[in-house]
Parts: C-alpha cells; sequence; structure tokens
C-alpha cells in the first residue's frame, strides 16, 4: 500500500516504487505442515525459524512420528528449504503447506550496482534481516563471475542509497619487465 492508500502490486522489483511512497507491503504466507520422525524436531524447529517460520504446534501421530505446523512467507522455501529440510532430516520428513494469505511484512528492494549502474535484473525483494547477508552473497558471487578487465569494476549491493556491500573485480596489470627477461 502506497501512502495514498492505493494498493499496487509489484511482479517486478524494478516496478517497485520509491521507498518514500510506500505505507506497508504485504507478503504471501503459508501454514506449513511437516511429518517426520520424533528424532528431527530439533533440527527442523531450527531450520523453519530460520526462515522466518512462526511455530504453531506440535502434535503427535504415534510414539515415533509427529507433525509440526509452521506459519511462513512463501518466499522463504521457495528456493533450497526443501533441499535443507530433506538433509538436516536425513530424508525422512515429508512436507505440505497451503497459502493461507498476505501480511505486512518488513520487505526492502536490494539493487546490484555494476560500475556505478543498477542492474535491473539482479534486483531483489528481501526482508530487511536478510539484506546484509543477501547482498554480500550476491556480490561475492558477481565478483567470482566476472572477469577481470584493463580496469576495476565496483560491484555494489545497494538499499536506496545506502551501500550494504561492495566487492571488486581488480584490473589486469600488465608485465612490464616481462620483456627484460
Amino acid at each position: 500500500n502506497t501512502k495514498n492508500n492505493e494498493s499496487i502490486s509489484v511482479n517486478n522489483p524494478s516496478d517497485m516504487p520509491n521507498p518514500i511512497d510506500i505505507d506497508s507491503i504485504f507478503e504471501p504466507y503459508i501454514k506449513i505442515e511437516i511429518i517426520t520422525p520424533k528424532d528431527y524436531i530439533g533440527s527442523i524447529l531450527n531450520l523453519c525459524t530460520n526462515h522466518r517460520g512462526k511455530y504453531i504446534a506440535t502434535n503427535y501421530l504415534s510414539i515415533e512420528r509427529a507433525q509440526l505446523v509452521f506459519e511462513m512467507p512463501l518466499a522463504e522455501i521457495i528456493y533450497d528449504f526443501f533441499e535443507k529440510l530433506k538433509s538436516v532430516t536425513s530424508g525422512y520428513a515429508s512436507l505440505d503447506y497451503e497459502i493461507i494469505g498476505d501480511k505486512v511484512s518488513n520487505l526492502t528492494k536490494l539493487d546490484v550496482r555494476v560500475s556505478g549502474e543498477i542492474v535491473d535484473a539482479l534486483s531483489i525483494i528481501v526482508h530487511k534481516d536478510n539484506a546484509y547477508a543477501q547482498g554480500s552473497k550476491l556480490c561475492k558471487r558477481l565478483k567470482e563471475e566476472i572477469h577481470r578487465q584493463q580496469f576495476e569494476i565496483p560491484i555494489q549491493a545497494t538499499i536506496g542509497s545506502k551501500v550494504i556491500s561492495r566487492e571488486t573485480v581488480k584490473a589486469l596489470r600488465k608485465n612490464v619487465t616481462a620483456k627484460c627477461y
């Protein structure tokens, strides 16, 4: 919602309005149910809370199996949540979720600047608590992928005009003494 109470749907981070004009941002939430052996309850609780999950309940289906219920943002399970869940439970957990609606979240647009220019394709919408980690990770990954040139290439992750992370692809240097030997 913007300051003048008009609701805007954003499909692309580059379409996001100026942060000054934004009153609140809504994010889709899901109810997640995980059925697992009781030995893995602690690691699943840790995994879900690290992904902004809110614990709702634990239901014991038998002596050895439990059902854990959480509410969490849909964005948190899209990328690698299922793989991490299978990893911490040795493949013994099952996952089911349903969309429960939109809730107000503390989200922000993270821009990536390469040589001072914003690259719209690399802009993402992230939770403010995860912005530094996401920006740092993205800058380090880009530093590995961009080849060295005859000049320095600065890579910056920014929120608005504030730089939260920076990496630099160093320039190639001429080897002036190579001809002497």
